[in-house]
């Protein structure tokens, strides 16, 4: 098995979602457009407390850089079809800006504050839960 670890910067395109697996297991997702050009969306993915910490710090129209690892899955299309999906496993995110802060023209200094957040190693491994467990 090859790891790929992957630091890419982008615009939230949809709000994160949190689930639960069948063992209770927080997992939260949300797409990244990386190209400010046309749509080209990334699957993000962040479990167990990671999945707490990303749920309340990021929404929908904020620009943030993630990092973590790189892993591609096979998802069954409404049509019946395969389709492979490009995800990143979240290790750290940290919002560049936000997108209730840029709305709001009264708050200059919100929007020019940066939210770092990194996930400990060990909370990582603790948390990974396989592919067979994810919700969706």
């Amino acid at each position: 098995m090859s790891i790929a670890k992957v630091v890419i910067s982008g615009i939230v395109y949809r709000t994160p979602e949190k689930r639960f697996t069948g063992n209770n297991i927080p997992v939260t997702s949300f797409a990244l457009n990386i190209d400010e050009k046309e749509i080209s969306l990334v699957r993000v993915i962040a479990r167990g407390n990671n999945a707490e910490t990303l749920e309340q710090s990021v929404s929908k129209g904020d620009r943030v850089v993630v990092e973590g690892r790189l892993q591609m899955s096979t998802v069954q299309a409404e049509d019946g079809s395969e389709k492979k999906i490009t995800e990143i496993d979240l290790s750290s995110f940290e919002v560049i800006s936000s997108s209730v802060s840029a709305a709001n023209t009264n708050s200059t200094a919100k929007s020019s504050e940066k939210k770092v957040v990194e996930f400990s190693d060990m909370e990582m491994t603790d948390t990974l839960i396989g592919e067979e467990e994810i919700p969706f």
